[in-house]
């Protein structure tokens, strides 16, 4: 398969959910250890990902980051082992759902009309055509 590519969100309910932009938050504080490094390195600001580290935080009995604040001794940020155990396990659930569906995957990508090559190429990014309702 091309392009084409399964992505996978956990809903847990209103408001609660983990999906790939959280997940590679996590793994990116793993490696830098600092929430503004992992922010800088995906192209946030310090605030959206302090924000959704609490998210993440207040959606689990367990917290998922540990931090502690900068100043002359440097701070930082680590994953929990419930944070790395949350990572392990969504790239687990994502790896066997890929994996169950490679092969419809491959049957619709092959029933896609050819791209006119002056509308499409391999650098620009998809086109998002989900719908929202709107609120009355």
């Amino acid at each position: 398969m091309s392009g084409t590519r399964l992505t996978l969100r956990v809903d847990f309910g209103p408001g609660r959910s983990i999906g790939p932009g959280k997940i590679r938050l996590l793994e990116a504080i793993k490696r830098t250890g600092s929430i503004s490094q992992a922010g800088r390195t995906l192209g946030m600001s310090y605030r959206r990902a302090w924000l959704l580290i609490d998210d993440m935080n207040q959606c689990f009995r367990h917290a998922v980051v540990s931090a502690r604040p900068g100043g002359s001794q440097g701070g930082g940020a680590v994953l929990t082992e419930f944070g790395a155990e949350l990572a392990r396990d969504y790239r687990a659930i994502e790896t066997a759902a890929e994996g169950a569906a490679k092969k419809r995957l491959r049957r619709l990508e092959t029933a896609l009309r050819k791209s006119s090559g002056a509308k499409s190429s391999a650098k620009s990014a998809p086109k998002k055509t989900s719908i929202r309702r709107r609120k009355p």
